[in-house]
């Protein structure tokens, strides 16, 4: 999947892009047919504690498919993202059957 991946004051290393790419090539097995995506990192200080927040869209032929989630490590982000679209994308896959 092309994936357009921007992270929002600050750099990201190629370690974290790499991971997010390899989560996200795998939602190509659930739907075959996503044209791109976008994912968005930002830091979000809250307190003490720094905040992750990511967001991923997908698009799909004739929709867009859009996952927000909030964590303390962008990886649990990812992770909790990729299973939320997961989910959306075999939603979607049934909508388009009947």
């Amino acid at each position: 999947m092309k994936l357009e991946i921007q992270s929002i004051h600050f750099d990201a290393d190629q370690k974290l892009l790499d991971y997010i790419q390899k989560k996200c090539d795998k939602l190509d097995q659930f739907f075959d047919k996503i044209t791109s995506g976008q994912v968005y990192l930002r830091v979000e200080k809250k307190g003490e504690h720094s905040l992750k927040s990511v967001e991923i869209k997908v698009l799909v032929p004739g929709e867009s498919l859009l996952v927000r989630e909030e964590s303390f490590s962008f990886e649990e982000c990812i992770d909790n993202a990729t299973d939320s679209l997961k989910r959306q994308l075999n939603r979607y896959k049934e909508k388009l059957r009947t």
